[in-house]
């Protein structure tokens, strides 16, 4: 699981954001051309910088694109800063007005994002009028500046010298399973549904998969069927049965069992009190959030006041595709439908989130465990519902909750609650 380091170039139409991102990729990674606007949307390339690690790079469309469409670039630049660990502002010194990258600056260090300043010379004779820039620039005497001529690849190691010198990457170590002890079992419970792609676990499966055994445990896949599970009369069903038959035949007891989320009505009831119990999703959004695994679990609350014509918002932060029981389509709006009459169900899906104004009509965020995107990612969208004050629980919290008090705190005890 690799910590990645966002660092976004931003600025003015041909300022040479584009030129500067190739120099540090040291390939023709976005098209840079003296046309005004050439860059159309955020272009991103991984790399491993020497001294800093595995980076995503970020190229942006210039701030100050007239027009409607320009209006739409800016809107998905701004929104960018939120994602990035570092902003790069390039700036053209021979430019006179800086009222673009003032914003740029001001939005950054409001946010608490670390920022460089990069001079971009054209001409030979800017460097004497830097000086004079950096005062007319929001807090520009404070924050690092580095010149440079972005066609001449000579200064690439500088510039990545100076990066190093200027930068403090934030890597939080972030256990995914803090509660896995050395020699004990976990068990996975893996429904495999229509969903499953064959030939490999789901991201979240293979991530636990590989903790527990690099700490030394011992992690136990378990297939579980799910219509049978829930076919059968009361409790007493071949499902059952054959659930607690692997359960006793661990000479050592299983120490944890983490469970697809949908199958949580069924474990929460089958999982005796002495074997700890959580689910995929919870453990993704925890890791993913950074350990905000509480914003979470309070934010549930807010299903205690919902009431008809309130809006309820999905977000699942991938495109994959959806059939029958689809958890964040199917599943979730019928118990939302049947628990909450009136209460209005709308989606949001991929990586890109809606904006402020948007998300105030809502009165509860019903958020996936993030596995496919970025921490950084993630944390700009809990900054934004925080701002605009609308709670957010996720899927495996809703899950449990929806089978009681007990469920939810018997799921989330290994992480919130565990001394």
């Amino acid at each position: 699981m690799l910590e990645y380091s966002n660092i976004g170039i931003f600025g003015k139409m041909n300022s040479g954001k584009s030129t500067l991102m190739n120099l540090l990729t040291q390939q023709e990674t976005s098209i840079a051309d003296a046309t005004p606007g050439t860059t159309a949307d955020v272009k991103m390339s991984l790399m491993e910088i020497h001294g800093l690690g595995p980076t995503r790079l970020f190229d942006t469309a210039g701030v100050d694109e007239p027009d409607v469409l320009g209006e739409k670039k800016r809107a998905k630049t701004l929104q960018l800063i939120k994602e990035c660990d570092l902003v790069l502002v390039v700036i053209d010194p021979s430019t006179s007005n800086f009222t673009y990258e003032n914003e740029i600056i001001g939005m950054a260090r409001e946010l608490d994002k670390q920022v460089v300043i990069i001079f971009n010379l054209f001409n030979p004779f800017d460097d004497d009028v830097i000086v004079q820039c950096k005062e007319k620039l929001l807090a520009g005497i404070l924050i690092p500046v580095f010149s440079l001529v972005a066609v001449d690849v000579t200064f690439r190691q500088p510039l990545i010298d100076f990066i190093l010198a200027n930068f403090e990457p934030d890597f939080k170590p972030m256990p995914l399973l803090p509660f896995v002890d050395a020699n004990k079992y976990y068990v996975l419970i893996i429904p495999m549904d229509e969903e499953t792609p064959d030939g490999r676990f789901l991201r979240p499966q293979a991530l636990a998969m590989e903790y527990i055994t690099r700490n030394w445990a011992f992690p136990v896949a378990y297939r579980l069927d799910l219509s049978k599970a829930r076919g059968a009369v009361n409790e007493s069903n071949t499902e059952k049965e054959r659930f607690q038959r692997f359960i006793n035949s661990f000479t050592d007891k299983p120490h944890a069992i983490i469970t697809d989320s949908q199958a949580i009505d069924i474990m929460s009831r089958w999982v005796s009190d002495d074997i700890l119990l959580t689910t995929f999703s919870v453990m993704m959004i925890n890791y993913t959030s950074k350990g905000r695994l509480a914003e979470f679990y309070n934010g549930v609350k807010a299903l205690e006041t919902l009431k008809t014509g309130d809006k309820v918002l999905i977000a699942e932060a991938c495109n994959h595709s959806r059939v029958n029981e689809d958890i964040g389509t199917v599943q979730i709006p019928a118990i939302i439908s049947k628990r909450f009459p009136g209460v209005v169900v709308e989606h949001n899906f991929g990586r890109e989130f809606q904006s402020n104004s948007s998300l105030e009509k809502y009165k509860l965020i019903i958020h996936c465990g993030g596995c496919m995107i970025s921490h950084q990612k993630l944390q700009a969208r809990l900054r934004d519902l925080r701002q605009v004050g609308v709670p957010v629980t996720n899927y495996g919290i809703f899950l449990s909750w929806v089978q009681g008090i007990a469920a939810l705190e018997k799921v989330v005890n290994p992480w919130l609650f565990q001394k």
